[in-house]
């Protein structure tokens, strides 16, 4: 797949990426699962740096107090009733109208897990819960799909990129899931925005490394 070239010519000046990485980014499909702050930031980035696919998967609507840190969203949504993915779309086809959107309304579950994360060349999490990251490693780590753990709390967060076969998996670093409600969330402990951007921005950089395939740059 060709891309615009007068589009992406700063980008492409990024000696890591260049006119072949630009193209490898065209061509590629990323899955999303869960477009809240972390997810929403993620696929903003991704859809302007010029992925060729995303795959949006979330069941949940747009509320108010997601507005300070959920950058597809705004009162407009919450009025229209949209879905989150649904109204992701809108917004992100408002802002690269080449680039495909699938929409998936609904909770990622070992049932449909393979088909929600099969066909793509990385996924990046934007979940808010334990149950569902076991579940992505899982499948990932058995399919070698590169992926993307990443979580904010408060006004600090974290971010893994894993490589199945090269590098630690999710459950090398936490063997077992954490007990329902062992472990403060954003409705407990808060966030502020800004943890969430940078988090969300770190995790598309990861993501951009693993499609381009220069992880250690």
């Amino acid at each position: 797949m060709a891309f615009d070239a007068a589009r992406y010519s700063r980008q492409v000046r990024f000696g890591p990426l260049g006119e072949a990485g630009q193209e490898k980014l065209a061509r590629s499909r990323v899955a999303i699962v869960g477009c809240g702050a972390l997810g929403s930031v993620s696929a903003l980035a991704l859809a302007r740096a010029g992925v060729g696919m995303l795959r949006l998967i979330d069941r949940d609507l747009p509320e108010v107090s997601n507005l300070p840190r959920q950058v597809l969203f705004d009162e407009q949504d919450i009025r229209d009733g949209l879905p989150k993915a649904v109204a992701a779309r809108r917004q992100l086809q408002r802002i690269n109208s080449d680039l495909e959107i699938e929409v998936e309304v609904t909770d990622l579950t070992p049932r449909n897990a393979d088909r929600l994360l099969g066909g793509v060349d990385c996924i990046v999490d934007g979940t808010d819960n334990f149950e569902a990251r076991f579940l992505i490693n899982e499948v990932c780590c058995r399919d070698r799909i590169p992926w993307v753990y990443g979580g904010a709390i408060g006004a600090e967060g974290r971010v893994l990129a894993v490589r199945p076969g090269s590098t630690a998996c999710l459950r090398c670093l936490i063997p077992e899931p954490p007990a329902a409600g062992s472990l403060p969330t954003c409705e407990s402990a808060g966030i502020i925005g800004p943890a969430a951007l940078v988090v969300g921005a770190v995790q598309a950089a990861e993501a951009m490394k693993l499609l381009v395939g220069v992880p250690e740059v």
